[in-house]
């Protein structure tokens, strides 16, 4: 579940988007007389939906000096110069600092997401060619297959929704989650916390990779520790590291500091902005971070910083917009989803973003 649904499930209400300026056309801002404002980096549970829900009109929900979020009937009530009443909340909270925190909280979000996309449904049945070791379950949606596989559901649950394909020789540990029309290719090695979002393919060997929608890494390769964003490609026999050879911690570009920051944790692999892809035997580095719609390509590792909208290597050029354009609307039409006059100006606010920021830089 994305957090939208996942929001939407406990607070049993419809959710709109206080987004940037070029986002709120597609993500429009629908405000009452009493609108709870609830911080998009919280990953919700039972206890603090509750808490939110308890708020009254000018209270704030704070945690560790976050705000986790605020009753307001004021469209923007960060510059609302009414005073807040403070509410401490004492229990943890999971949240999206970091990009890595995607793929490091995404097994205790399976579990939970688990509960939620199942509830009150019963799975369909799956086929006696498949092979289950533990006692959690593997729940099927309508259209689901799997044939002559293992799935391992010791440390989680496995969820396949609706038509999703497991093919023959897969190898799958839960928790695991392949939504809609999502196919794991023959022989497959999947570790836990890895989901598959929504039409994406993949083969070879993953661990825990957050994979958002309509990506394919279709072939043999390793890709571990990662997040990958909408629209990707990856070519035969990319490998990605996720572990320094001195066991240090990783560090990350950050793009607010402009600069590579420690993640605090050994294990981060790659960061995969929507609409990029890599050439065959590609080799991404320890931590490294692709930013939207390039194309990376090369026999040796590649930068642990790749910019936006350029093509390369070690030697970058820049990737034209109405080529790459041209693509993002033939990768749509491909899985039968239109490419819509808004699509298209969502992707040239994007890219004249690129542009400003390369300038400023």
């Amino acid at each position: 579940m994305n957090l939208k649904e996942k929001w939407e499930f406990l607070l049993k209400s419809a959710v709109s988007y206080k987004a940037d300026a070029y986002l709120q056309e597609k993500f429009p801002l629908e405000i009452t007389e009493d609108n709870l404002f609830i911080n998009a980096a919280v990953l919700p549970d039972d206890n603090i939906v509750a808490t939110i829900l308890s708020l009254k009109n000018n209270q704030k929900l704070i945690f560790q000096n976050m705000v986790l979020a605020a009753r307001s009937s004021h469209s923007d009530f960060l510059d609302d110069k009414n005073t807040y009443e403070e509410i401490i909340y004492a229990s943890n909270v999971m949240k999206i600092q970091y990009l890595s925190d995607i793929f490091i909280n995404n097994s205790k979000q399976i579990v939970l997401d688990y509960e939620r996309l199942t509830y009150e449904k019963e799975s369909q049945l799956l086929s006696k060619t498949n092979t289950i070791i533990g006692d959690l379950p593997v729940f099927l949606e309508k259209g689901a297959q799997a044939e002559a596989s293992i799935f391992n559901t010791e440390d989680g649950p496995i969820y396949l929704g609706k038509n999703v394909k497991i093919l023959e020789g897969s190898m799958i540990r839960g928790p695991f989650a392949a939504l809609d029309n999502s196919v794991v290719k023959m022989g497959a090695k999947i570790y836990g916390g890895t989901t598959l979002g929504p039409s994406t393919r993949v083969g070879g060997e993953i661990k825990e990779v957050v994979f958002l929608g309509n990506s394919n890494k279709g072939h043999d390769g390793y890709l571990g520790d990662s997040v990958v964003g909408e629209w990707c490609n990856f070519g035969a026999g990319t490998n990605n590291s996720n572990l320094k050879n001195n066991y240090s911690n990783v560090k990350l570009w950050n793009y607010n500091a402009k600069d590579f920051q420690d993640t605090g944790i050994q294990f981060c692999g790659l960061i995969m902005g929507d609409h990029s892809k890599s050439g065959i035997a590609s080799m991404f580095n320890t931590g490294t971070v692709v930013g939207v719609c390039s194309n990376v390509f090369g026999a040796d590792y590649q930068p642990k910083f790749f910019p936006s909208f350029k093509w390369g290597g070690k030697f970058l050029v820049d990737y034209h917009y109405d080529k790459a354009l041209s693509l993002a609307k033939i990768v749509a039409q491909r899985r039968n989803i239109q490419f819509t006059a808004l699509d298209e100006r969502l992707f040239k606010s994007v890219f004249d973003l690129v542009q400003k920021i390369e300038k400023n830089s």
